[in-house]
């Protein structure tokens, strides 16, 4: 007779091999059994309406029937050559088309490999070494994408304080942090050091918007100071716009990275800038010292390709992003008018296509400024929430295009309890 493991004996399991019983990822408290359309179940059979969706990659919500069809087409014909293939070509024509910084893209297999190759070529076009990052900026895992990612002492900037162990000291040299939303603080770093290749900017940090004007004022400083601007476009890509950020914003960047949406839920993401940067992917044009030495085993693999192909024709659809915005939105009025309602100060922090509340009455500017003013609050909040079957971050939500009218209303029951709740408290 077939075993059926329980969830609670595949977290036992997990403990057995993986440090901390988990991925590195989400709450391993979890067992994730399958997802189909806006739904996840867990390996006890308890179902969730699934706001985490993949961290971001399943706009089109989980098993879309026509990324499935092109995906079993594919199969067959093959997985990966480690070398061109046509999908890979065809997408890369469909971010170029998209995108308005791209004339060229390179692929690999994560957002935190496009980041940190952004910051060698940056560093390889300009000749000089520095990067000027944002204090709670995430831009994956390399040694420069773990400064003051999220420190938990404050210090003066323009001081890089390492997230992680194993990073050199070194490092935190090449590294100069300024708060988000402060284009004085910016234009003073660059007054002050003529060693910054670029400066690397999440457009949305977090959930954090771009006051209005800051990244035209990044793009202009840029300019004015000969440094390249680096938009990390990971989440924000193909979601806040089918041109992403520099679509929404219109401000255009010298280079951006793209990750989640553009491989339809299989690994794979990209970088890309004009044709002059992007040649130093080229050792025929820029020679040895100059050539920016790239390959990944999985890079533009034709599974991912078609994938993204068929998600980003999708997302070209007439009135696509209206629906994934009239999603959003209703989902920041049913909190809104719940906590407002019990008399609980909150600030809903985001766009419509990505958001979350902080439970203050502060305004949410920086990493300084956006948080709770009481976290016990986020965390009852939230694990109400995963009791009435709500499966999201504890610091973010993504609304997805497969979330339906009754998702909605299952979704309002599960606030108000939650909100009451906390009133209650």
């Amino acid at each position: 007779m077939l075993k059926i493991n329980t969830q609670s004996e595949w977290i036992d399991r997990a403990n057995e091999v993986l440090p901390a019983g988990g991925f590195g990822n989400f709450d391993p408290g979890i067992i994730i059994a399958r997802g189909e359309g806006s739904h996840v179940w867990d390996e006890d059979g308890k179902e969730y309406i699934d706001y985490l969706i993949g961290s971001g990659p399943m706009l089109l919500g989980h098993g879309h029937p026509e990324v499935m069809e092109a995906v079993l087409e594919q199969l067959p014909k093959g997985m990966t050559f480690f070398a061109n293939n046509a999908k890979g070509i065809e997408l890369a024509e469909v971010i170029v088309d998209a995108v308005p910084c791209c004339e060229q893209v390179r692929f690999v297999a994560s957002g935190g490999e496009a980041d940190m190759y952004a910051i060698r070529l940056a560093r390889a076009y300009t000749g000089r070494d520095k990067i000027l990052k944002f204090e709670g900026g995430y831009h994956g895992m390399s040694a420069e994408a773990q400064m003051s990612l999220a420190p938990s002492r404050h210090v003066n900037f323009p001081q890089a304080v390492p997230d992680s162990a194993g990073i050199p000291d070194g490092v935190a040299e090449q590294m100069l942090i300024a708060p988000f939303n402060d284009l004085e603080a910016v234009a003073a770093l660059l007054n002050e050091h003529d060693d910054i290749a670029a400066i690397m900017v999440e457009p949305l940090q977090r959930i954090i918007p771009p006051l209005p004007g800051y990244l035209q004022g990044l793009r202009d400083l840029c300019d004015q100071h000969n440094v390249l601007l680096i938009f990390d476009e990971i989440v924000t890509g193909f979601r806040l716009a089918y041109g992403g950020a520099q679509e929404k914003y219109g401000v255009t960047p010298d280079i951006c990275t793209l990750g989640k949406i553009i491989g339809g839920g299989f690994p794979l993401a990209a970088l890309g800038a004009s044709a002059e940067i992007m040649k130093h992917f080229d050792k025929a044009q820029v020679g040895e010292d100059g050539w920016l030495m790239q390959l990944g085993t999985l890079s533009g693999n034709p599974v991912a390709s078609v994938a993204g192909l068929k998600t980003m024709e999708v997302l070209r659809r007439d009135g696509v992003y209206d629906q994934l915005r009239a999603a959003g939105a209703a989902l920041q009025q049913m909190q809104g008018t719940a906590l407002v309602k019990a008399g609980i100060p909150f600030r809903i922090c985001g766009d419509e296509t990505l958001f979350d509340i902080f439970f203050t009455e502060n305004d949410c500017r920086d990493y300084r400024s956006a948080k709770h003013d009481d976290p016990h609050r986020n965390v009852m909040y939230n694990n109400s929430l995963r009791t009435s079957g709500i499966f999201k971050s504890p610091g973010k939500l993504y609304p997805s295009l497969a979330v339906t009218e009754a998702d909605l209303q299952q979704t309002k029951h599960a606030v108000e309890k939650a909100v009451q709740m906390i009133a209650n408290a």
